[in-house]
């Protein structure tokens, strides 16, 4: 019986969603002083053109409404102002690159 139990917690384990679950990865590099490109995707080297990543002021508003090209990167002016980067996959899947952790030239 206990050996039937320990199968079923695997099983249950196993076939649970966090199981299946990836994390995102979100980095952004100056390549100039005034272009931001940020590579975004999944931590197991999926891709994730199309996917929305918008560039927004400290104040709330979307400075740069952004999608992912096919090579799952976006390149943009970087604002005069404060703001951070943030990759969009729905509830729960989001990651924020503050400008403070993009390098300057």
């Amino acid at each position: 019986m206990k050996r039937l139990s320990r199968l079923g917690a695997l099983l249950a384990l196993a076939i649970s969603p966090a199981a299946f679950a990836h994390g995102l990865f979100c980095e952004c590099k100056a390549l100039d002083a005034e272009q931001v490109r940020c590579v975004a995707g999944m931590s197991d080297g999926a891709a994730a053109p199309g996917a929305t990543l918008d560039v927004i002021g400290y104040d709330g508003k979307v400075i740069l409404p952004g999608k992912l090209g096919a090579d799952s990167s976006l390149t943009f002016r970087r604002p005069p102002d404060e703001f951070y980067v943030l990759f969009d996959l729905g509830p729960g899947h989001t990651v924020e690159v503050d400008h403070s952790e993009i390098n300057t030239l």
